[in-house]
């Protein structure tokens, strides 16, 4: 009788939080307590040093059978009480996972046809050709001799990538037809090595594994942005600040901007932002969206349903004073979303803190830059005595942290990022 009590007193509405990483569910847990149901693989709390929610907190499962998944929530449920009224995902790999089990709690969230159109590289660029959205000229490739093809047919340079890849993994720019044969087959190892990831899993039947597509040199951007009833709202805009220091496609920084360089409007931008969107499928959701800029034309690279990650929650929450992360869990339950921004003139960057080779980290020391007057916050991800693989192998554990800061006034952003990350001591002894 007791223990019945006690899940009475418990009992509340939940949002199912799907596959995120331990940092961000330590991150909720402190700004929002009892808000949430984590829904975690075994493994990724299996290496967390972060401490573990509550029995009723969490839902330990293997995320690869939807069904499976289902079965186990729905008992996790009813042992504690609880339920859902609101799903969010965090992580690229969890998109699928999160709209099945949305539409079986029948709560707002992008369909999984919609989910599938932002995932595949390949769908979504097909389709935005065919709404007149522009974007890179894309190609499928099943063979070492379709890449080749590919190269010559896009004027001599392209990218390969995965069809369903994140952020840089496994994304090459060939610039002769030597870097295709090596590119290909790096991305085909690669996929092969991922095989289990669910980053690699539930790609359309019949798509192409690896992309062309025709490479732009331009300044790329990135945006979040509400949609709804066909507007979007931006939640953040900033320009990448790329690295010179790791592989093709790996960011340095974001700084925050204000507005677009090719004087397009915020009300513009918003246009564009819906229309590429809604042509995916997407109704209401929570979106990041990358592009680039050329001859005062929006390039369309990618639009997922999620915001963006990484060391952007802390810009927003430096910047802005706003905590995307607990936006999202109001917008999944359809709360009313305010984005008041306080007037600042000053410009926050968020810098990525990269390894520049592999082995076994001995030293990760920012004591020779935390008194400076221009450090907000440093972030560090990753301790002594942990391995760090460098990529192709893996894209995720090179990365060490971040810094926030306020680049001096007319300052070159990009030399004070340079500045800062040698100010760093980072220590890798070699294997």
């Amino acid at each position: 009788m007791l223990q019945k009590i006690g899940h009475q007193l418990r009992h509340k509405t939940r949002v199912l939080v799907v596959g995120t990483t331990p940092d961000y569910i330590d991150l909720i847990r402190k700004a929002c307590p009892e808000r949430t149901l984590f829904l975690t693989d075994p493994e990724v709390r299996h290496n967390a040093w972060q401490q573990s929610p509550r029995e009723h907190e969490e839902m330990l499962c293997h995320l690869e059978d939807k069904e499976e998944v289902l079965s186990r929530l729905l008992s996790h449920l009813d042992r504690w009480g609880d339920c859902i009224d609101g799903v969010a995902c965090f992580d690229c790999e969890s998109l699928a996972l999160a709209s099945f089990l949305a539409q079986r709690f029948s709560v707002p969230y992008p369909s999984p046809e919609a989910v599938n159109n932002c995932r595949n590289k390949y769908i979504s660029k097909i389709i935005w050709q065919n709404n007149h959205i522009r974007c890179p000229k894309v190609k499928s490739i099943k063979s070492m001799e379709e890449s080749l093809s590919a190269f010559n047919e896009f004027g001599g340079e392209l990218v390969l990538k995965p069809l369903s890849a994140s952020g840089s993994e496994l994304i090459f720019r060939c610039k002769n037809e030597e870097d295709c044969i090596k590119a290909f087959d790096a991305i085909q190892k690669g996929i092969r090595h991922r095989e289990t990831h669910m980053l690699y899993m539930g790609a359309s039947c019949g798509s192409p594994d690896i992309i062309a597509e025709e490479f732009i040199d331009a300044p790329e951007f990135s945006c979040d942005f509400l949609l709804e009833e066909n507007t979007a709202r931006i939640i953040r805009l900033s320009y990448k600040i790329p690295s010179k220091r790791g592989p093709f496609g790996t960011i340095m920084g974001y700084a925050l901007a204000d507005s677009l360089t090719n004087g397009l409007s915020p009300s513009e931008l918003s246009l564009c932002l819906a229309k590429s969107a809604s042509a995916l499928g997407l109704k209401r959701a929570i979106c990041m969206t990358d592009f680039m800029i050329k001859d005062r034309e929006i390039i369309f690279l990618e639009i997922t349903p999620r915001p963006g990650g990484d060391c952007l929650p802390s810009l927003l929450l430096s910047a802005y004073h706003l905590d995307i992360l607990s936006l999202t869990l109001d917008f999944a339950q359809m709360c009313p979303i305010q984005l008041d921004r306080p007037n600042t003139e000053q410009q926050f960057v968020g810098l990525r803190i990269h390894a520049e080779h592999g082995g076994i980290l001995r030293t990760l020391n920012t004591e020779h830059i935390s008194q400076d007057p221009r450090i907000r916050e440093i972030v560090l991800c990753r301790k002594k005595g942990d391995t760090i693989k460098m990529p192709p192998a893996d894209y995720e554990s090179f990365l060490l942290g971040h810094i926030i800061f306020n680049p001096s006034e007319k300052a070159d952003i990009e030399d004070e990022c340079n500045w800062l990350m040698d100010k760093v001591l980072i220590e890798i002894e070699a294997i």
